[in-house]
């Protein structure tokens, strides 16, 4: 029910409480203190970590239940873009406090804001940590156009002096990036960070840990049904091996996405955000079953009462492979991608290509990638039954 200009009026804190809320809806309302004072508040899910937030929208009656509702609609609708409407207004303040209007911050702040909404959550927050705490302590407050080569060659040394070459990298990825985006809104004319590639080391790729030999790998499962993690963390563990999908699109599992007649599971990779097929093995669908009578009347698969997100974190299943005993130069939760793409092809003999596809990585058809996703698909259905009986046959072998 919407507020009305005499509720308001009227709205008293009660002496036993602290304070009172009076909703508007839509996450709107008006918070009435002890001592009579009464303020607006927006609250939302910050779009880059769906953590949740209030937006101050001012003071009643200086800003009347109308400007309050437009405020709100003004946010929302910077939300509805992606735009952080409270990072958003900090970046605006922090420009004028200076007197500036085209400051780096403020133009990164920008140029995240409009980004960040095509980005999952944790690579937006690491994006802007990387910059809040390397970048803009030394240049954030001056205008773009009046940072030259050598000031911004200082700031990415500091970061490499520290030993962290891969993120003095990143970071002068963003700012190139942050550059050409000044560059387009006609803020700045040269990007010097882009004239600055070649001037830092190359970083040492360094694989991530797997286990493809076969003898070994049945090892790992007989290790890994000791696990005893709770049901979700346990079932999406002892999934992952069959279904060697990316880890946030186990944690992120839907049972709407569960066809059980079919034996398919239909969902968008997180990597792309394009359709994608999973044919799931006998083996498969008895873990599914197994988890149905815990989260089965929810909305995600391996649920978790112990996460804000609603589903388990990303380290429940790299706990689970730690806690029973495999090393980190052994195994990732990653590694179980390169242990089926190893193996499915040097010992099964399964089509390289038709294996490309089942790991969902990109791979060239004139058809388009939204074709991709039924690309050798009979082919993918027989390939995860023998696989699935394979690590049956390797996990009994002592």
């Amino acid at each position: 029910m919407k507020l009305t200009e005499l509720q308001i009026k009227k709205a008293i804190c009660p002496k036993e409480q602290s304070l009172t809320k009076l909703s508007d809806g839509g996450g709107l309302y008006l918070e009435v203190k002890l001592s009579g004072s009464k303020n607006w508040y927006y609250k939302y899910y910050r779009p880059s970590n769906k953590k949740e937030n209030r937006l101050p929208l001012g003071g009643y009656p200086l800003v009347s239940l109308k400007e309050a509702r437009l405020k709100h609609a003004e946010a929302r609708a910077m939300l509805s873009k992606g735009i952080d409407p409270s990072e958003y207004k900090k970046a605006i303040k922090e420009s004028r406090l200076d007197g500036l209007q085209n400051t780096f911050e403020l133009i990164a702040r920008e140029w995240f804001a409009l980004n960040n909404k095509s980005w999952k959550p944790s690579h937006g927050d690491r994006i802007i940590r990387r910059l809040e705490q390397n970048i803009f302590p030394f240049i954030g407050k001056m205008p773009i156009k009046e940072i030259k080569t050598p000031k911004l060659v200082e700031v990415i040394k500091k970061i490499e002096a520290r030993g962290v070459l891969e993120t003095a990298h990143r970071a002068l990825q963003a700012c190139a990036q942050i550059y050409r985006y000044a560059i387009i809104t006609e803020r700045a004319e040269v990007n010097i960070a882009d004239n600055l590639k070649g001037f830092l080391p190359p970083t040492i790729v360094k694989h991530r840990a797997a286990i493809t030999d076969p003898e070994k790998v049945g090892e790992l499962l007989r290790k890994m049904d000791k696990n005893k993690s709770y049901p979700s963390g346990a079932c999406a563990f002892k999934l992952m091996p069959l279904v060697f999908v990316r880890t946030d699109d186990m944690r992120t599992a839907q049972w709407e996405n569960i066809d059980f007649k079919r034996a398919e599971w239909k969902f968008n990779v997180s990597k792309g955000d394009e359709p994608f097929i999973v044919p799931l093995s006998n083996q498969a669908i008895e873990i599914l079953k197994e988890i149905k009578q815990f989260t089965g009347d929810g909305k995600y698969i391996f649920a978790s009462d112990r996460s804000k997100t609603g589903y388990i974190s990303q380290n429940t299943m790299l706990d689970a492979l730690r806690a029973v005993g495999v090393s980190k130069d052994e195994m990732c939760i990653h590694g179980f991608r390169a242990m089926a793409r190893t193996v499915l092809h040097e010992r099964l003999d399964i089509d390289p290509y038709a294996l490309e596809h089942q790991l969902a990585h990109k791979v060239p058809d004139i058809l388009g990638p939204a074709y991709n996703r039924t690309k050798f698909l009979e082919q993918r259905i027989k390939a995860m039954q023998v696989w699935a009986d394979y690590l049956d046959e390797l996990r009994a072998t002592k």
